[in-house]
């Protein structure tokens, strides 16, 4: 409770803030056609926590920040929960949960990003859209869109601009 934090985990703690932010832009919602509710919330969340950790492992403590970030992500989720009522023996279970789905989304979009055998579209139907895709194929082209030009914007942002 009273030790320093280390420098790594305020700039992993900045960086989530900022993803956070990132993954509320209101075009995702609009545009994109994800749900305004808290599973489409959340797999906003998933999806560039992910592409920000994929990011990060590319640095060398690479590996040390991005757990940080991972930390710092659900520290946040675990204070969300408990904000809106979940009963302190379900914080733990859903976290679980919450863990599991970024780690396997996070596997299915690096896959497809390295042209795996599934589509990035296709990845990104059955797991960006809280479980309601859309009807329409422009609203996925759109999240395909956005995703490949956030990947390259990261890939061109140096380590201490992540956080801006």
């Amino acid at each position: 409770m009273f030790r320093r934090r280390k420098p790594e985990e305020e700039f992993a703690a900045s960086v989530y803030r900022r993803t956070a932010e990132q993954s509320r832009t209101p075009e995702l919602y609009e545009r994109c056609g994800i749900p305004d509710n808290l599973y489409g919330r959340f797999d906003s969340l998933a999806l560039h926590a992910a592409l920000m950790i994929d990011r990060l492992r590319r640095e060398p403590d690479g590996d040390v920040v991005a757990q940080a970030f991972f930390d710092a992500m659900f520290s946040h989720l675990d204070l969300t929960l408990r904000e809106i009522g979940v009963q302190d023996l379900g914080v733990g279970r859903r976290i679980k949960i919450m863990a599991e789905g970024l780690h396997g989304r996070a596997l299915a979009y690096r896959e497809a990003l390295a042209d795996g055998p599934m589509p990035l579209g296709e990845v990104l139907r059955r797991n960006a859209y809280g479980g309601s895709p859309p009807d329409s194929s422009e609203a996925v082209d759109g999240l395909e869109a956005y995703v490949r030009s956030y990947v390259a914007k990261l890939a061109a942002t140096a380590r201490n601009d992540l956080a801006k």
